[in-house]
């Protein structure tokens, strides 16, 4: 069987006592080394109004790291259509395109901005999970009921400041539909009038939806023939109904002719377990500031990590997203990435890795890179 392609996930994390800048740089460093280790693809996520988190525009830092790179592809995970328009989508990923053909992955996603409901109750899987396991091993938490994040004054001011006054969200089936009109050059107005979005029409860039659950996302994504991408470091819970609901609703387009899905995982590399376990020792309480709606802080030192006072319902608050990141030697690891493609049949696999020491995150990619090709 060939081997899975491994891409990267970068937030563009700051971490605590650092800058911005700091994290800029250390991301456009790690994408020359994961391209040097072999890595597939890199991916950069677009998050807003977070202290710890500089990614906040995905087509900047790709073109960035586009000129600092030769043959890596390049995407986001992923532009967040809640708050921009087709035109603007496209244009910025044109524009990247033009000096840099056939690198690029749009990766598109509901979020930001657009209203959001609590998620749907998971939906039943083909997949037997028996007390929160696949039949592989591989742990399915309890859904986590982000009720107290969309309901915090932070949450709404997000929404009101990512929007035009008055103005309301696309549909997200009508906008992925713009977008990929646009980029054949097709596109028409209800009244006929023709748009051409230059550059961007003719772009030579691959689409991809990204979904956690088996919802609105993974539909569209399987009725317009695109590639998915599946949050497993996300929503643990929902990552096998998300699969499974994009395959049920594909059909060949011009884009794709089967079903061809990425499936994300938090992981952390050291040459030991336990090296890695002390790397790893800031993720909850950085988890724990997204999931209060206080926004991602800096991220904080193993030290800084200790001395916060936890308590039972800190624990539960981000106990799916600790006890579903793999963390420990480069064996251990590919294993549990084996177990999550097994499970999810991914296609590929997507890995982000947060450490507060930059030269630790370099060498958590490239530990792994080696124990993967070594398979």
């Amino acid at each position: 069987m060939p081997r899975t392609p491994l891409g990267v996930l970068d937030l563009v994390p700051i971490p605590s006592g650092y800058t911005a800048a700091d994290a800029l740089r250390a991301s456009l460093d790690l994408a020359r080394q994961a391209e040097r280790f072999g890595y597939h693809r890199y991916w950069f996520a677009e998050h807003h109004l977070n202290p710890g988190v500089a990614g906040t525009s995905p087509a900047v830092v790709l073109a960035l790291t586009a000129a600092a790179t030769g043959t890596l592809r390049l995407g986001s995970g992923a532009v967040q259509l809640g708050h921009r328009i087709a035109l603007s989508t496209v244009e910025e990923f044109g524009l990247i395109d033009a000096l840099h053909p056939g690198r690029l992955d749009l990766g598109l996603g509901r979020s930001g901005g657009r209203p959001s409901a609590p998620p749907p109750r998971p939906r039943p899987t083909t997949t037997p999970v028996v007390d929160g396991r696949t039949p592989n091993g591989l742990l399915i938490p309890p859904p986590f009921t982000p009720d107290e994040l969309l309901g915090s004054p932070r949450f709404r001011l997000q929404q009101r400041l990512l929007r035009q006054p008055g103005a309301h969200p696309q549909d997200y089936a009508e906008q992925i539909d713009d977008i990929l009109a646009l980029l054949r050059g097709d596109y028409r107005s209800p009244d006929g009038t023709e748009a051409h979005a230059v550059p961007g029409e003719g772009a030579d860039v691959q689409v991809w939806i990204l979904g956690s659950s088996g919802g609105q996302s993974a539909g569209v994504a399987g009725r317009n023939g695109l590639r998915f991408a599946a949050n497993y470091h996300v929503s643990p819970a929902t990552v096998l109904e998300a699969v499974e609901g994009y395959r049920a609703a594909f059909q060949p387009s011009d884009h794709l002719g089967k079903p061809y899905v990425s499936v994300s995982a938090d992981v952390v590399v050291a040459e030991d377990d336990a090296t890695a376990h002390e790397l790893a020792t800031g993720y909850a309480l950085w988890v724990r500031s997204i999931r209060t709606a206080e926004g991602a802080i800096p991220y904080p030192t193993p030290d800084e990590a200790r001395a916060h006072a936890w308590t039972e319902a800190d624990r539960a608050l981000v106990a799916d997203r600790v006890e579903t990141r793999f963390v420990g030697s480069p064996a251990h690891v590919a294993d549990r990435l084996e177990q999550l493609r097994e499970a999810t049949g991914a296609d590929e696999l997507l890995v982000t890795t947060i450490t507060h020491d930059h030269a630790d995150r370099v060498r958590s990619y490239e530990l792994l890179a080696k124990e993967w090709a070594r398979r």
